[in-house]
């Protein structure tokens, strides 16, 4: 127990540099519940605009706007996201479900099994790709990828046809497999990077008492590391599902824009919603900018519905994290 030590004035220095303390945290306790409050206010305003911009369209739309498969806002006032919202989950999923096993692997290399100076320049590597715009993805699509997927699309169509995924009577390189995997590259260095990180956080003494245990590398990581991870991989996920789901200029580049509903990935079918408003917007009437922001809060309502299940599961497996009390 500390002593106090007296001053002329009679106070004491433990005294004042808890005085101290105390003038320093007041002022950050209101910056922070104050950012925190603008981040909400913010949010509300993007949402009342989505709205009150919205509603016109809405109004004057002759079909039904979650239902209708066509968007012909600017000729015949009817539209409707039923499409655009099923392009939007179905290459977004696809691109999470290719990214997360490869990103998980990845980072458990560089975090577990690769030399520390490898490890370093991947890491950095991984970071680079994270911070590469998203046109210069959408660019590498058009011209590479495009042209290279008509083979193997052609192949899957064939020996694995009878598989709905892979039906088709046309196949193309400008499909919905293309796009997601345009996805799944731009998602990856976030995934990976985020899980990295955590990885590199697992207490040493788990490890260690894991391997006193006699258990080999691979279970070390099974037992220890990604328990502890867990969490940190889903919140990682669900922050490349919604840069995914978000995407603009890379899937307008690639996605054909038709409107229709089918589980043919192969074929030369499939939109979403960022990309139909990209392409849209410049020659929009009004009411066609209305129907391509009601879009836009159909996007904002999905993304906010995401955010709040990949939260619901954290907190369920708060207890695998290692870190609760």
């Amino acid at each position: 127990m500390a002593t106090p030590v007296r001053t002329r004035d009679g106070g004491s220095a433990l005294s004042r540099s808890a005085s101290r303390r105390s003038r320093g945290e007041v002022p950050f306790r209101y910056a922070s519940t104050g950012a925190g409050i603008l981040l909400l206010a913010i949010m509300a305003a993007i949402a009342v605009f989505l709205v009150v911009e919205a509603i016109p369209a809405l109004q004057a739309n002759e079909g039904n706007f979650f239902t209708t498969l066509t968007w012909e806002p600017n000729s015949s006032q009817s539209f409707g996201i039923a499409a655009l919202a099923f392009g939007t989950l179905i290459s977004a999923t696809l691109a999470l479900i290719m990214a997360v096993p490869v990103a998980v692997g990845v980072a458990l290399f560089i975090s577990h099994y690769a030399p520390r100076r490898m490890a370093g320049i991947l890491g950095y590597v991984i970071d680079l790709l994270a911070a590469v715009p998203s046109v210069v993805y959408g660019l590498w699509g058009v011209i590479f990828l495009v042209p290279f997927m008509q083979g193997p699309s052609e192949f899957l169509n064939e020996y694995l046809g009878f598989i709905p995924l892979f039906g088709g009577d046309v196949v193309a390189g400008r499909s919905m497999l293309t796009a997601s995997i345009v996805l799944a590259v731009m998602i990856l260095p976030i995934i990976a990077a985020i899980s990295r990180e955590v990885f590199l956080q697992v207490p040493r003494m788990h490890e260690e008492a894991a391997l006193a245990l006699g258990a080999t590398r691979w279970e070390v990581i099974k037992t220890a590391v990604l328990p502890f991870g867990r969490p940190g991989v889903i919140s990682a996920s669900m922050l490349g599902l919604g840069r995914a789901m978000g995407e603009t200029i890379a899937v307008a580049l690639i996605f054909p824009a038709t409107f229709g509903i089918s589980l043919e990935i192969l074929t030369p079918q499939g939109n979403s919603i960022a990309a139909n408003i990209a392409n849209g917007f410049g020659e929009a009437t009004p009411v066609g900018r209305g129907a391509l922001i009601a879009s836009g809060l159909v996007l904002f309502v999905i993304t906010l519905l995401v955010n709040m299940g990949a939260r619901m599961i954290i907190a369920r497996r708060k207890e695998y994290s290692g870190a609760a009390a």
